[in-house]
């Protein structure tokens, strides 16, 4: 069975839909998705009560902030995620990318630079009713604009963006905030100065411990966090309800709207400058639509409104109730969580806070992973090493560079803040931004995707975005004390997106321009005009049409090539997943006789990109099919011709999935002759040279197939080159910029864009491939 193109847990309706699979992947949530959110407890009340609201005698401020924690957490995380942006997914996947990816496929902004229109004809591109026109006039109009304006698709792409590196700015602050606010319990069981000196060390450790734990993978890293995270929620829910009823009963009465009114008028500007810090009661919701790929939707969901929402309440109620009767202490305010816990049990809940603060950081850690592989995929992030750590849930990866990086960067926002106000203040402004480019992005999809009326859309927009921009305002302010952090980290990672797509956008228009035209192919002959060799000439390109200037190039320097030549093209297309039945799109370049095919292998931005053998024979296997099905009166029905730029290209599915195909047979034996030759003899051993293998490759026809000579002719130098091995011809290109452009242009390409591409990764398909069988041809390019 080919496991690249099995479908994950997740995305198979039959299993998803079984409550045991459901249950089980509720479960594993709750260790990777609800880390962050169930942890919120331990600082936003520190964070709220910093320095922002003068003390009080009486209980309005305490009843206003939970007032508006228990409605933050019901209208963002409950209303909004969970019943209405976890029904946007892209077919299974989500974040901020997933929803640009949709928008992409309803209204062909042409966010990747070798769109081909065979590719609106994939299963999945159609799945979600892509092909469909918005029903109203507005929606139909908003598509118009957005497919004609080269400034709106600019700014979309912007705005997704700005959100993805929010994300990635959100998976360095929040393991930072998270570990050294349960760290900082140790303060009430030490004196001050030893406290100082433990407090820092022991929070460095445990993060370097954490981003160590990620190359295990989601799977099982969520069996061991799940325990703890569910112990975790107990324990402050159970707190909660002893403080209500120990101290304060009547404290439901805060949930009344009214009181944030209260709150407001009373403490005016300080009021709405801590608004920074009861925000932070909602960091993690994001990391639910995120982490989408890894788990389902009903798992998410269920997790969230039985477990994980009503032990939150549930816990804000009861540090809410014992503050009510000890406001009058400072230090309630500067510690927080803690003085609310029985000293009895303080110790033993300082434990279990620091292990639930480690799978906290866990749910933005693997959301960071699976928005950067789609980025990557997608043509905005420089490619990088991608490690699929479950071989059932395609979703579930880690990309070392990534991780470690994350790991730096935390750690200097640790040591460099060393306090929970700083740290709170960065944190909540990348949260809050994150939330506002969804609910912009959720505005879109409403009529462009789900085809509702504009006016649903502008109040989706107007309620929630209306309640997140008071929250923005609020982090905006705190620029200086610390709220520059994820401003500055979104800009470096923005910097990189873009030059790296700018730069692949450049180098592909340079290729179209500098493409060969097909007489100059025709006025060479079937030879070339040079020698044939035996073997298949593997020419990657990034074109899905046309001969690339690389052909030419290697031509005018070489005097020979091999029999077959194929112009490879590995392209992702703007759904998470390809089956495997419509892999590949294969067409001729040229005559028959000159045995030049085109393959393009189309993959999703989630898909796994084979790296092994296999891949080379699915390859070699739909050259056959092609040829074959070029007889007079062919009827394959797992094929489909499209006309796409003057080619006829045909649909091709893997080995696997064409199960009335041919099958491609590789023995290996012994070359009998060579070895005898080979044999020294002596008086009393015989020495043998070492044993050269052959190998011998055979085409399996399906019994109903009837081909004629011709084919078989043409089928059997397919053979003969395949015998005689592949070689993988890459362009090393060399990216500059042309005389006269202007001095920003000339950095971003002759620096910024030519230095992430020497340090980026190189095409995963041709690691398999031996060193002696590679050839790298050099090209400049000048844009």
């Amino acid at each position: 069975m080919d496991l690249e193109g099995a479908p994950a847990i997740a995305d198979n309706p039959i299993k998803r839909n079984s409550w045991k699979a459901v249950l089980t992947l509720a479960y594993q949530s709750l260790g990777v998705v609800y880390g962050d959110l169930s942890t919120s407890p331990l600082y936003v009340y520190k964070s709220t009560f910093a320095e922002d609201i003068e003390h009080s005698d009486t209980n309005e401020e305490i009843f206003g902030v939970l007032s508006f924690v228990f409605w933050t957490l019901t209208i963002i995380p409950l209303l909004k995620y969970v019943f209405i942006v976890l029904r946007a997914d892209d077919n299974g996947e989500g974040g901020t990318f997933a929803l640009y990816s949709l928008l992409c496929r309803h209204a062909r902004l042409g966010a990747l630079p070798n769109c081909q229109l065979a590719d609106e004809e994939l299963s999945e591109y159609k799945k979600d009713g892509s092909a469909a026109n918005p029903r109203n006039r507005i929606g139909s109009s908003l598509k118009s604009a957005l497919e004609k304006s080269k400034l709106l698709q600019k700014a979309l792409l912007g705005l997704a963006l700005i959100g993805t590196c929010m994300v990635i700015g959100d998976g360095v602050l929040t393991p930072a905030i998270s570990v050294y606010s349960a760290v900082s319990g140790m303060e009430l069981s030490m004196e001050k100065e030893q406290h100082q000196y433990v407090e820092l060390p022991v929070t460095c450790a445990i993060l370097v411990s954490l981003f160590a734990l990620q190359h295990f993978g989601t799977h099982k890293v969520g069996f061991i966090f799940a325990p703890i995270v569910i112990t975790w929620l107990l324990c402050i829910s159970s707190i909660g309800v002893y403080n209500i009823f120990r101290w304060n009963p009547l404290v439901y009465q805060a949930l009344s709207p009214y009181y944030m009114y209260k709150f407001l008028k009373k403490t005016r500007r300080g009021g709405w400058m801590s608004l920074g810090g009861i925000l932070l009661c909602m960091t993690g919701s994001e990391a639910m639509f995120a982490d989408l790929g890894h788990f389902s939707q009903l798992s998410i969901q269920i997790a969230f409104t039985f477990v994980v929402y009503p032990s939150l309440i549930l816990a804000y109620m009861g540090q809410a109730a014992y503050l009510s009767k000890h406001h009058s202490l400072e230090t309630d305010y500067r510690i927080g969580f803690y003085v609310s816990v029985p000293e009895q049990i303080r110790v033993p809940v300082l434990a279990i806070a620091i292990l639930a603060a480690v799978v906290g950081s866990q749910a933005v850690i693997t959301g960071t992973f699976s928005i950067i592989k789609q980025c990557s995929a997608l043509g905005c992030f420089p490619k990088v090493k991608v490690v699929h750590t479950s071989s059932r849930v395609h979703g579930q990866i880690y990309i070392p560079e990534i991780n470690w990086t994350l790991m730096l960067l935390c750690l200097a926002v640790t040591i460099g803040f060393r306090n929970t106000k700083h740290m709170a203040n960065a944190a909540g402004l990348a949260v809050i931004t994150v939330m506002l480019v969804t609910t912009c992005l959720m505005s879109l999809v409403i009529v462009l995707c789900w085809h509702k009326n504009a006016l649903l859309a502008l109040c989706f927009i107007f309620f929630f975005g209306s309640f997140e921009a008071l929250y923005f305002s609020a982090s905006l302010i705190k620029f200086l004390e610390g709220a520059w952090v994820p401003i500055a980290l979104s800009l470096i990672f923005l910097a990189i997106m873009y030059v790296w797509h700018y730069g692949t956008l450049m180098k592909y228009q340079s290729d179209v321009q500098n493409k060969v035209s097909i007489d100059w192919l025709l006025s060479l002959g079937p030879t070339l005009g040079i020698v044939r060799v035996r073997g298949i000439g593997l020419i990657h390109t990034e074109l899905v049409s046309g001969i690339p200037a690389i052909f030419s190039h290697f031509l005018t320097n070489l005097p020979a090539f091999h029999q077959v030549v194929v112009f490879l093209c590995i392209k992702s297309v703007p759904v998470p997943h390809v089956g495997p039945e419509e892999r590949f799109l294969v067409g001729r370049v040229g005559p028959k006789g000159y045995h030049i095919y085109r393959c393009i292998a189309r993959y999703g931005y989630r898909d796994i990109h084979k790296d092994d053998v296999k891949f080379e024979r699915d390859l070699v296997c739909s050259i056959a099919e092609l040829i074959r099905s070029e007889k007079r009166g062919s009827s394959v029905d797992v094929m489909e011709e499209v006309e796409d730029d003057d080619e006829r290209m045909v649909v091709i599915g893997t080995t696997s999935s064409n199960l009335e195909g041919i099958k491609l047979c590789e023995e290996e034996e012994e070359e009998e002759e060579a070895r005898c030759s080979d044999e020294v003899r002596t008086s009393e051993t015989v020495v043998k040279s070492p044993e050269r293998l052959r190998r011998r490759v055979r085409f399996i026809m399906p019994e109903s197939s009837q081909i004629d000579e011709e084919a078989q002719t043409e089928l059997m130098e397919l053979m003969e080159a395949r015998e005689a091995g592949m070689a993988f011809i890459l362009g090393h290109s060399y990216v500059r910029a042309k005389r006269g452009s202007s001095f920003i242009r000339n950095i971003v390409i002759n620096y910024g864009y030519d230095f992430l591409r020497r340090n980026s990764r190189g095409p995963s398909y041709a690691l398999c491939i031996p060193h002696a069988s590679t050839l790298e041809v050099g090209m400049v390019y000048h844009v």
